[in-house]
């Protein structure tokens, strides 16, 4: 499946960074993310997506 979704720059930036610090494509850190979050159990997947919705609860609130 191929997926496209766009970031922020800072994320961006954070991804190409982390990415050339360890030595691969960015493209191959987002995969090996999203691979690590979906083989999470569901409750650290859930931790982590509240975590996430209320860090950025201010973003998504302008968005709306």
């Amino acid at each position: 499946m191929k997926l496209a979704f766009h970031l922020s720059d800072a994320l961006s930036e954070a991804l190409i960074s982390r990415a050339k610090t360890l030595g691969v494509a960015p493209e191959e850190l987002a995969r090996a993310a999203v691979a690590d979050v979906l083989s999470s159990p569901a409750e650290d997947f859930r931790a982590h997506a509240e975590q996430l919705l209320l860090k950025n609860a201010e973003l998504y609130r302008r968005l709306a």
